[in-house]
């Protein structure tokens, strides 16, 4: 019998900011939601921020309200503004003394460079170097892992106009996959089935239909750096991951269009789901024999 010392950990996955592009509030979007790319990543004693778009801001309001705001680690896959214009509305980072780590691939200049152009006249009305809490950043590598509390974190880079990096999270015996703003062209993305590989949960960009992307219906997508749920199937059956998150969706998909992606999907590979604001996914850790015994 498990005893409460040998109680395994959890990894778990919230969604609080769903679309690509652009936020997306009203009717349309109610049950999927409509801000832009915000996860948070948790286990029992860590907490990492996946993007920082417009669904960070009811993010930092819950961690301030809750009293978990004093270190916060947000991962950037990269800078354009659908993933980072929730930043200058995160309350943790106008509280006095709070510590936010950034980390981030290399994208050409220092990230930090880049978040204080974002927060500088006349853009913003705040500079990021006026706020009262403390911040670090950290360059994350490809084919070097990175402690971040209890969970470790892998990187590659992805197909997208400028540098944007996918991230592959480790806690004891569960990793989950995040690849979002990335496309596949003609073969699944070998890098990025690599860094995928033998992970239990894909969160990936699908943000197109298969005929959206050929042009099939509209101009093509090709080369404009999203991708569809049949790639991100192609890469969960190539990587041998059990679980599909479709995710980023497109702006102008309303709920019911991404719920008949979902249905879609599944009639090819039924471990997919759409990512909803406000849903959990709960990976527990796998017991082993003797811990189950």
């Amino acid at each position: 019998m498990e005893t409460a010392s040998m109680q395994p950990s959890e990894l778990s996955v919230r969604f609080w900011g769903v679309r690509g592009s652009l936020p997306t509030p009203g009717p349309r979007t109610v049950r999927v939601g409509g801000n832009t790319a915000c996860v948070e990543v948790t286990t029992p004693t860590t907490r990492l921020i996946l993007d920082a778009g417009s669904g960070l801001r009811a993010l930092g309001d819950e961690l301030v309200a809750s009293g978990q705001h004093q270190e916060t680690t947000l991962l950037l896959s990269h800078v354009h503004w659908d993933h980072v214009m929730g930043l200058p509305f995160f309350t943790p980072l106008y509280m006095p003394g709070a510590k936010i780590r950034f980390a981030s691939g290399y994208h050409g200049k220092p990230l930090r460079e880049f978040l204080h152009r974002q927060m500088s006249a006349p853009m913003f009305p705040v500079d990021l170097g006026q706020v009262p809490s403390l911040h670090e950043f950290i360059e994350l590598w490809e084919g070097r892992c990175t402690a971040l509390g209890d969970i470790t974190v892998e990187i590659c880079p992805l197909n997208h106009p400028d540098p944007v990096y996918a991230f592959r999270l480790t806690h004891g015996d569960r990793s989950i996959v995040y690849a979002t703003d990335t496309e596949h062209y003609a073969c699944v993305d070998p890098r990025l089935l690599r860094l995928a590989r033998g992970a239990d949960l894909l969160i990936y960009d699908a943000q197109y239909t298969p005929e959206e992307y050929a042009g099939q219906d509209g101009p093509a997508r090709v080369g404009w750096g999203h991708s569809t749920f049949q790639a991100g199937i192609e890469l969960c059956q190539a990587a041998h991951i059990p679980a599909l998150v479709l995710f980023h969706h497109d702006p102008r998909r309303s709920d019911d269009q991404v719920e008949a992606l979902v249905r879609r999907a599944r009639d090819v590979f039924p471990g997919t789901c759409a990512a909803v604001e406000g849903d959990w996914i709960r990976l527990p850790a796998q017991l082993t024999g003797q811990q189950a015994a």
